[in-house]
């Protein structure tokens, strides 16, 4: 159901505080001609008064293939996937110019991350890709992000960014998404075909009639249009996080949208951030393997709020690696919890029962500290 517009909704950016910011092509290159550098310093002018206010701040541009076609001098995009995949090597040595020229003029750093979506599907890949992220937003440094269409093999279709915003959005927490698109936002209907269609304001994510309003699977608007958005706001609020879709072209857009006005379409997430990642960690992955814990560490696991250290396990069984979801089990073969474990099975039997500061002096390194950081625990509940 449609909700109405409401001040909770329509500020959402004005709360977050980690935001991935998405731009589309039309907006970053001169009407596909190459990169379009006086637009991109207008974003970056925008990210740098986003950072002002303390926010995060991740971008997520395309724009590399327009660039690439025109320093190959190619005036049609070309269908084959070899010749994207050139145009693409080639197009982001210019998009990642153009923003380290702009970020530079205003005394603040950029750093270039090219992901695949088999770097998020793989767990040990996400979480080094996750840690990458988060170390280089502690730093205040802004990651701009693209697919890496170097490498892919499926075909290279408009709005892939979406979905990879999206899950760049899940992968660092984000608390909102912003898609920003040529057009104002998500109508009730294609405005091109019916002259009643109205922009929606303010719905809920999982709302099922949105992918029809976005044009469905098979029409015109809806490939590599407004669908991808749909479906990219709806996989971001699966971790809580809430969507606008607006136009690039309204002027100042993030800033005023930071400054609680609402524009466009804002799709929010049903469930909190907490209640959305505890059903993804709890339901929705496959266990690799699992720890049996002492007493001690079961009672602080279930108390809440505790890492698991490798001090308190008392037993690993299975074959796991970094990053894989385990369980923990109590002494009377109960589960506890589920997480994913920073270390791997081999490492997690060397280091079982070891205080934390024989961690390095027994594999010759340290990974972390934790065996399962808390924010990546979910507790079970109690079988009755």
């Amino acid at each position: 159901m449609i909700h109405p517009t409401n001040p909770e909704t329509s500020g959402v950016i004005a709360q977050a505080r980690r935001l991935v910011v998405k731009v589309g092509s039309s907006l970053v290159t001169d009407e596909g001609r190459g990169i379009d550098h006086a637009a991109v310093a207008r974003w970056v002018e925008q990210i740098d008064g986003l950072h002002a206010l303390g926010k995060e701040v991740i971008l997520v541009s395309s724009g590399a293939i327009a660039e690439g076609m025109k320093r190959l001098g190619w005036s049609r995009r070309p269908n084959e996937i070899p010749q994207l995949q050139a145009a693409a090597a080639v197009g982001q040595m210019g998009l990642a110019q153009a923003y380290e020229t702009a970020f530079s003029a205003r005394g603040r750093h950029c750093a270039q991350i090219l992901l695949t979506h088999a770097d998020l599907a793989n767990r040990r890949r996400y979480l080094n890709a996750r840690s990458a992220l988060l170390t280089l937003l502690a730093h205040q440094v802004v990651p701009v992000i693209n697919e890496n269409d170097t490498v892919v093999t499926d075909e290279i279709k408009v709005g892939d960014n979406d979905t990879l915003g999206a899950l760049v959005t899940n992968l660092v927490e984000a608390d909102a998404l912003v898609i920003l698109t040529d057009q104002s936002g998500l109508y009730s209907a294609d405005p091109r075909k019916d002259p009643g269609a109205t922009l929606v304001r303010d719905a809920r994510a999982d709302d099922p009639a949105l992918p029809a309003m976005a044009g469905g699977a098979g029409s015109a608007i809806g490939k590599g249009g407004m669908l991808t958005k749909v479906l990219a706001a709806q996989r971001a609020a699966r971790s809580g996080a809430h969507t606008v879709i607006a136009s690039g072209r309204e002027p100042r857009v993030l800033l005023r949208l930071a400054d609680g006005e609402a524009i466009g379409s804002c799709l929010h997430a049903g469930a909190g951030k907490l209640a959305a990642r505890k059903q993804w960690m709890a339901d929705h992955l496959q266990v690799s393997g699992r720890v049996t814990v002492d007493d001690g560490a079961a009672r602080r696991l279930r108390e809440g709020g505790a890492s698991l250290l490798p001090v308190g396990v008392v037993d690993v069984a299975g074959e796991f690696e970094r990053g894989d979801v385990i369980a923990v089990l109590d002494q009377q073969g109960v589960e506890v919890a589920r997480g994913l474990s920073n270390y791997a099975a081999a490492e997690a039997r060397l280091i079982r029962r070891a205080p934390t500061a024989q961690i390095a002096s027994i594999l010759g390194f340290i990974e972390q500290p934790e065996l399962i950081h808390r924010d990546n625990l979910v507790l079970r509940q109690a079988q009755g």
